[in-house]
């Protein structure tokens, strides 16, 4: 497959509703998306990375001139290109994982639409629909957190993550268990505590959480491990883990006893499936986290948290949790679960009015 040009394109999507982390507030999402376009047809992905780079290192901007000035020739350069042709022909540039996952979205749907595959098939998912778990952001008050936690378990999900912060964790937390009870419950700190915190975060044992997602800095695979061994929730590493390579190292070292699965900060949904597969050997939970992305990057994400090895339900939550309207056909929650999308490649294509509607950019970069 050759790779005659390829298209940058960048919408500004309005989120139902602010969405707050440590990390800040979002209002409107500014996504970055990748159209392949080769002889027998074209390809989509979408690039994660955040207007500001507050997660990790990567934003949306630095996403696309990166891509623009070194990976795009990489591979239009190529005779040939596949899927995993985009791994090794991309690896001598250093990290930028967000901007190559999602040029390899994009080869990958080109490629198996190709061949009438499915990406679920493709990686090897053992189910046709996955369930749903929903992330709550810090709210303004807890009687406004427990109407949001309310309305969506009305609305079906299975499980319910709650963003926390130095003083906002053990009473929300607290609150969430007495008035709903048993409910699958876990916590996302986002980096936000030190070490010192180690018997704060003890407070949250009495809970009886599923899991604290990364309570340290990304970079500290020896301080989670110590603090694994001082509180009694299982701890979920989520920045930390950017390969294969980090999850092992972060297994070996009782750092962690679940894996956050982000397909575009491991840089692709090949290296996920790696990631995948280094946790399934060692007995380690994995599920499928989301960056707030649209109906191309969320059918991938299904399609990924279909393998065997996630059995925790992720954060592919449906269209409407963050879009009044999405760029593709709406994925729609039933009864708690996600329908795994059987057409070809990524199963799901942007709606042309729509696109047109929430486009600002275009940029046409030819072989």
């Amino acid at each position: 497959m050759k790779i005659t040009g390829v298209e940058l394109r960048r919408v500004a999507m309005p989120l139902v509703a602010p969405f707050r982390t440590s990390f800040g507030v979002e209002r409107t999402r500014d996504v970055l998306l990748v159209r392949v376009v080769t002889p027998d047809g074209e390809g989509w992905g979408e690039c994660v990375a955040p207007a500001e780079p507050a997660y990790s290192s990567e934003y949306a901007d630095g996403a696309a001139d990166v891509m623009r000035r070194f990976l795009i020739p990489a591979l239009t350069a190529l005779p040939q290109v596949d899927a995993y042709a985009v791994g090794r022909t991309l690896e001598r540039f250093k990290g930028h994982r967000m901007a190559k996952a999602a040029l390899e979205a994009a080869v990958l749907d080109a490629w198996l639409r190709a061949a009438e595959q499915p990406l679920s098939g493709f990686l090897g998912a053992s189910r046709e629909r996955v369930p749903c778990g929903v992330s709550v952001g810090i709210a303004d008050s807890v009687p406004e957190l427990l109407d949001t936690v309310g309305r969506h378990l009305d609305e079906g999900y299975v499980r319910i993550k709650l963003k926390i912060e130095p003083g906002w964790d053990v009473e929300p937390v607290r609150a969430v268990r007495e008035r709903f009870g048993d409910i699958p419950l876990q916590v996302d700190a986002n980096a936000a505590y030190t070490p010192a915190d180690a018997p704060h975060l003890a407070r949250l044992d009495a809970f009886g959480l599923l899991l604290i997602e990364q309570p340290l800095a990304h970079d500290d695979l020896v301080r989670h491990a110590e603090l694994a061994r001082r509180i009694s929730t299982p701890i979920c590493l989520d920045e930390s883990i950017e390969s294969a390579e980090h999850a092992a190292a972060a297994i070996s070292l009782g750092a962690c006893s679940v894996v956050n699965i982000k397909p575009g900060r491991v840089g692709g949904y090949l290296e996920a499936r790696r990631v995948h597969d280094v946790c399934r050997a060692h007995g380690v939970a994995v599920w499928c986290g989301g960056m707030l992305e649209t109906g191309i990057g969320r059918g991938a994400n299904v399609a990924l948290a279909a393998l065997p090895g996630f059995t925790l339900p992720g954060d592919t939550s449906a269209s409407r949790r963050y879009f009044a309207t999405d760029l593709t056909a709406p994925f729609e929650l039933r009864d708690g679960h996600l329908d795994v999308p059987a057409g070809p490649g990524i199963g799901v294509e942007p709606l042309p009015d729509v696109l047109d509607e929430v486009t600002t950019a275009v940029e046409w970069i030819p072989a």
